[in-house]
């Protein structure tokens, strides 16, 4: 067991000194681990005839632009370990002055930061023996306990699940000023319903997840994912709180008349993030589509591993998913970042509350779904309110990303809400999966 520290309110806290120890992935350790991780997590360029391959899937996204419902847009398309799409629309805003965007352009995830950085921070602390997902959130935070006996029941699977009873959203930026303010304001919090009584997203119970992960790591949620996620897989053109040099060069999401009235340009548009200083578990990620492609042909890899047979679904415990080495063997030739049954855990939809459609972090399709009508039960995505999606079909290898700015200059247009899903439609459609998908 890691030895515990306990803060000063009783929360209990897990020290570096374990964490760090059982460590095997940083990707400086060894020279050539870098290399390994390469050749297998990022997908194979193989897009030199996307435009006449997805000719009708990229009109969509045309005509979108041109009916205004988003200025700019990236996408990328993996299938079978191979980039079949990398692909920029638009331009920055709809001033035909204003700048086109490069494959190599950044985009604000918004919520795509749950699952890219805050879930994938979960997974690997659990895969350490460092998180519990049934344990109770105030023994780790302990300042969200309160006269309500039932906030002791809150857990973090619920609030991976969307089921913590926690409210969906609050405009805490409105009387919190600072990153402390806002916190004390989150763990405040009262509860909307009864913990693991029905499922309501909410970016506040994943502010207060963010909390618990960080206590756990004893290090904040941008440098743990830097080190552990990003920088293994290559990512490198993904982070919290892009350098103030770029951001002329990011598609601006928002021109911020009411809160802190100015263009909002390489900085984080949701403004509890903001608040909070641009690093936030429920949004604050930056990225390119190629970037994003990467990440989830790292969850296919390991995911198809799950369910070939190569990973141990029936192991349990800790002890059981130390079992599972992320170390080269005959079997297993490269090393991967997530365990197998990590992500099996991770992205098989939760059995309650009932009609949930959410696994721990993560989103399953639901019919009427934003990822189409082809995607299978056992695939897993997520969207951001900027214009961002991220959905992988580990049955059929693939996986898209959408990245848009849809919130320019605010927030009235919704059509990306019947955009997103035609394009998803039509992608499938070019790669002849959409037959199977029927079948």
């Amino acid at each position: 067991m890691p030895q515990r520290n306990f803060t000063s309110k009783g929360t209990v806290r897990a020290t570096a000194r374990f964490l760090y120890h059982t460590h095997t992935l940083c990707y400086n350790r060894h020279a050539d681990y870098k290399a390994r991780l390469l050749t297998h997590s990022t997908p194979i360029p193989a897009y030199d005839d996307q435009d006449a391959r997805f000719a009708h899937a990229f009109r969509i996204l045309e005509d979108a632009i041109v009916s205004r419902a988003f200025p700019a847009a990236s996408v990328a398309v993996t299938h079978r370990d191979q980039l079949l799409a990398l692909r920029t629309f638009g331009r920055f805003t709809y001033d035909p002055a204003s700048l086109e965007p490069m494959t190599a352009t950044l985009f604000d995830l918004a919520s795509l930061t749950k699952v890219i950085a805050t879930t994938s921070m979960a997974m690997v602390l659990y895969e350490r023996g460092l998180l519990d997902l049934d344990l109770a959130l105030i023994s780790i935070v302990g300042e969200f306990s309160g006269e309500d006996p039932r906030r002791d029941e809150v857990t973090l699977r619920m609030l991976l699940a969307h089921s913590s009873g926690l409210p969906a959203y609050e405009k805490l930026f409105l009387r919190a000023r600072t990153r402390d303010e806002l916190l004390a304001a989150a763990f405040a919090m009262p509860l909307a319903n009864d913990p693991g009584s029905h499922v309501e997203y909410s970016d506040i119970g994943f502010i207060l997840l963010g909390v618990a992960l960080e206590r756990l790591a004893d290090e904040s949620l941008d440098r743990f994912c830097q080190r552990e996620i990003f920088g293994p897989l290559a990512l490198t053109h993904t982070s919290f709180k892009p350098a103030p040099e770029l951001r002329s060069k990011i598609p601006p999401t928002a021109d911020d008349q009411t809160f802190r009235h100015r263009i909002i340009q390489g900085e984080v548009q949701d403004e509890n993030a903001s608040v909070l200083g641009g690093v936030a578990a429920h949004a604050g990620l930056f990225a390119n589509a190629q970037d994003v492609a990467t990440f989830a042909n790292a969850m296919l890899r390991a995911g198809i591993r799950s369910s070939d047979g190569t990973g141990e679904h029936g192991a349990t415990g800790v002890l059981a998913r130390r079992q599972t080495a992320t170390e080269p063997t005959a079997d297993r030739p490269e090393k991967l970042v997530f365990r197998p049954e990590t992500v099996a855990l991770f992205t098989t939809r939760e059995s309650s509350p009932e009609r949930t459609s959410r696994a721990l972090g993560w989103d399953t399709p639901s019919p009427p779904s934003q990822s189409g009508r082809y995607f299978s039960p056992r695939s897993y995505g997520h969207l951001g309110y900027t214009g961002t999606s991220l959905w992988i079909d580990p049955e059929r290898d693939i996986s898209v990303t959408l990245l848009t700015n849809r919130t320019w200059p605010d927030c009235a247009n919704q059509s990306i809400k019947q955009i997103r899903p035609r394009f998803h439609d039509a992608v499938f459609e070019v790669l002849g999966l959409a037959d199977a998908a029927t079948e």
